[in-house]
This record gives structure tokens, sequence and C-alpha cells, in this order.
């Protein structure tokens, strides 16, 4: 299994040795920490969780620091403290796979486990786009602009069904709140690997704004 956090840095264009230019997102994946590790027996199933985006102890509650195994010991409870070599991390998140055996509570993951040429799916949250209406939000070509209709260029027109229906069907395209939404953009190739500064650079775009975070792993179709 390959698989990361990351914060989404922004767009940009490479060229590749023939010269031709390639539209890349950056993004500052890991290291991420091994904070729990899930077994058939214990859970139900294999995963591993991992850890990203260091930060201070003060900023996280006592179960999450019982959970980093950072909290301070107490006289009441000296066996409280069991330190996982972990530091206080922003960020959990969860990676099914087939075998956690070979995974440890504080091992380090970093982009070196991902090379170019490889196809990852990348989930994020998507921009939020406020309330829209259908064509935006849809594509509508709206209504003419001609014989009277002045005010209904962007309007959706019926919605209704036969009188026989008599209702609205669920599920009806309709303004509304439009994105911040869960998505997975699937099968994009990793282009190029920063080991030094823990970049790596994906073909196209990722969803998500600027500074968000992302989660990156092995492509499920490719």
């Amino acid at each position: 299994m390959k698989g990361l956090l990351g914060i989404k840095l922004g767009m940009t264009q490479i060229f590749d040795e023939a010269g031709n230019v390639i539209p890349v997102t950056i993004i500052q994946a890991g290291p991420c920490y091994v904070t729990q590790v899930k077994t058939t027996d214990k859970d139900g199933y294999e995963a591993i969780q991992v850890g990203f985006g260091e930060t201070k102890e003060k900023r996280l509650t006592r179960g999450e620091l019982g959970h980093l195994g950072l909290l301070k010991r107490d006289q009441k409870h000296p066996s409280r403290k069991v330190s996982k070599g972990i530091p206080p991390v922003r960020h959990l998140a969860e990676f099914r796979l087939k075998d956690a055996s070979e995974y440890e509570i504080g091992q380090v993951l970093t982009v070196e486990q991902f090379q170019a040429g490889d196809r990852v799916d990348v989930t994020g949250k998507t921009k939020g786009r406020g309330f829209a209406g259908t064509v935006k939000r849809y594509g509508f070509g709206g209504g003419l602009k001609t014989h009277g209709q002045s005010d209904r260029h962007r309007a959706p027109g019926s919605i209704g069904a036969t009188s026989g229906t008599a209702h609205v069907f669920k599920g009806k395209r309709m303004a509304g709140h439009m994105g911040n939404v869960r998505y997975t953009a699937q099968n994009l190739q990793v282009v190029r690997i920063d080991t030094e500064k823990n970049l790596i650079a994906i073909k196209g775009a990722v969803p998500g704004p600027k500074g968000s975070l992302v989660k990156i792993r092995d492509a499920a179709k490719s």
C-alpha cells in the first residue's frame, strides 16, 4: 500500500525531456506517522491510521493526546503515559490494506514510497461555490430570449411532471448549495518526486483550494 496525507500547494507546469508542457499540481506530502495499526483479529479489518501536520500539544484534546501517547504521567494513573514516539499531529486518516503486519506504530512514511510514473487517486474537499442556480450548477441552457421572456434567461423552467404524478421526483436537479463535497480524482499520474522537500508533482488538477488537505493513495483502477 502506498498512501500519504498532504497539503495542496497549487498548480504549475513543467517540461518533460521532449519539451512538452505538463500541467501539474504540487502537493507537500508527509512526513506521516503511523499512529495506529488495525488487524482482523482485533478490529475486524486490516488498516493503518496515519497522522500528518505537526502542531502544538495545547491545540489537541486530552483524548487526542492519549491516543498519540502524549499524556503527561498522572500520580493516580502512573501507567497512563505510553510514549509512541509520535509528535502531536493535526490530521488523522485511515488507509485500508490487505496486510497491516508490516507496519508499526511510530513508523514514518514519506514520498519516497512513490516514484515517477505511478498512478494514484487523490481525495479532497472541493471548493465551495455557495448557493448556485441551475445554469451554473448543472449547465442548464436557460429559457428563450425572445417572445416576451425578458426575465427568464437563467430560469430552470418547469419542474413538475403530469397531473397524474402530481409531485416532484426526488433528486430533481435544482438550484442549491454547490461544491464543498468530498471528491476523488482517479488514476492520476505521478510526474516528479522531490524527497528533500517532501513534494510530489501530479499531472492534472486535484480537488480543493490551495492549502487544503488531500489524501493520496494507490489508484484503485489503474
